[in-house]
Parts: structure tokens; sequence; C-alpha cells
């Protein structure tokens, strides 16, 4: 029950983060109307993608994310090119990933279940 409770609080985090890198990727680029509703539009669909790319394959999270990343971003009329919009979106989703693999690890261990 503690593992489960513990995972849902992860994918918490996992989205807080998506939602905090989205918000300081439009930031860097000069969005100053709506940033926090943008940022939430963006993380959103980011996540979306990431998790129906973990259902299908691992690999697929990093495919899915950074085009959800992408073609959400298209549609908010950002001068920012197209190769650096999927790069920033893998960013993103490594960053935020990584981060939270490796906090839901240490809570695996610490608990007793890894």
């Amino acid at each position: 029950m503690i593992t489960l409770v513990g995972g849902l609080v992860f994918v918490i985090i996992l989205f807080a983060l998506i939602w905090f890198f989205c918000k300081k990727f439009l930031e860097h680029h000069g969005v100053t109307d709506q940033v926090k509703d943008r940022a939430m539009v963006l993380a959103t669909w980011t996540f979306a993608g990431i998790s129906v790319g973990l259902v299908f394959a691992v690999v697929g999270a990093f495919v899915l994310g950074p085009w959800a990343f992408y073609r959400t971003l298209r549609g908010h009329d950002m001068e920012i090119s197209d190769g650096a919009a999927v790069w920033w979106g893998l960013g993103i989703v490594m960053a935020s990933l990584g981060i939270t693999a490796i906090g839901f690890f240490g809570f695996l261990m610490v608990v007793g279940a890894y």
C-alpha cells in the first residue's frame, strides 16, 4: 500500500516537474501573457505523450513526449524552429523522468521494496 501511494505521489511530482520546466521554457523564450495557463496546456499534453509512450514501450515516452510538446508548442505561435522545439521537448522529458525515477527508486529503497 505504501508503494502504491508513493507511486501516485511520484506521478504528481512528475507532472509538477514537467509543468515547471515548461513554464521556465516559456519564460526563457519571452512569453509573458498567461504563462501559467500556457505552461499547464503544454505540460498536460507532454505528460499525456509520456504516459502513452510508457504504456507501449518505455522508449516511446522519449518519442511521444517530445512530439506532444512540439505539437502543442506549434499551437502557441512561438518563434522557434521545429528542431529546437523537439530538442527542448526531449530535454524536458528526460529531465523530468530522470529526476522522478531517481526519487522513486530512492523511495523504494527506503521502504525496502527494492
